[in-house]
């Protein structure tokens, strides 16, 4: 199967074009020593990943992917400031593009592509992380988890982009790794590429049903047409 007659592509960041796994671990366990508590393992956090800085602070306070819903809101806020200015100074100590993200993007944004970036990862670390890795001048919108009042699975940023670049749902597709992405491409009856390899918490991304799933990023190339 292949998606044709699209023209604007709209990626996830962490676990579909960067693995940053390794430096929200290192984030997630020094909030959790600075505040006396145990630390977890890179693959546990791992599966934490995915809804924003604040439900990766609660889970990690928590000890589970399953928030506790009796944490201080206090608490928390001071945790999720240590991990912010933590991670804020080492953002690209560990992290990696995946194999072949920066030359399969160049080669999609030359076939005439319009490229955009809707994260649920705060906007302020996205640019810095995208600069490091020359990819930013690829993107024409980037979008974090807090651009706009709601995030994915919510539709809102799918929608936004879409009426920002002047651009049909119907002539866009939403490329991620985790079911926040497929459910808001649904929400926004907008087409999905799910790839295999990021971290959706553990579970399959078939699961989710995105139109095409994608097992390499450059897969996404023989998807268009």
């Amino acid at each position: 199967m292949k998606l044709n007659n699209k023209k604007l592509l709209i990626f996830d960041l962490d676990g579909t074009l960067i693995d940053s796994s390794g430096d929200l671990a290192l984030a997630v366990n020094h909030t959790l020593k600075t505040l006396n508590l145990p630390t977890f393992t890179q693959d546990t956090i791992h599966h934490w990943v995915g809804n924003g800085a604040e439900i990766l602070v609660k889970r990690a306070l928590s000890g589970s992917k399953t928030i506790d819903t009796t944490l201080e809101e206090s608490y928390w806020r001071e945790a999720l400031n240590i991990l912010l200015d933590f991670y804020s100074k080492n953002l690209t100590v560990e992290t990696v593009t995946y194999p072949n993200v920066p030359t399969t993007l160049k080669t999609l944004k030359e076939q005439g592509y319009r490229l955009a970036i809707v994260t649920n990862k705060p906007y302020p670390f996205v640019e810095p992380i995208l600069k490091k890795f020359g990819l930013k001048d690829l993107f024409e919108l980037i979008l974090g988890g807090d651009s706009l009042e709601k995030k994915k699975p919510d539709p809102m940023p799918l929608l936004y982009v879409c009426e920002k670049l002047g651009i049909s749902t119907d002539e866009s597709v939403m490329i991620g790794d985790s079911k926040n992405d497929i459910l808001a491409s649904k929400s926004a009856n907008m087409d999905s590429i799910g790839v295999t390899y990021g971290y959706n918490y553990g579970e399959s991304i078939e699961r989710y049903e995105p139109t095409i799933v994608c097992n390499r990023f450059e897969d996404i190339l023989e998807s268009l047409e």
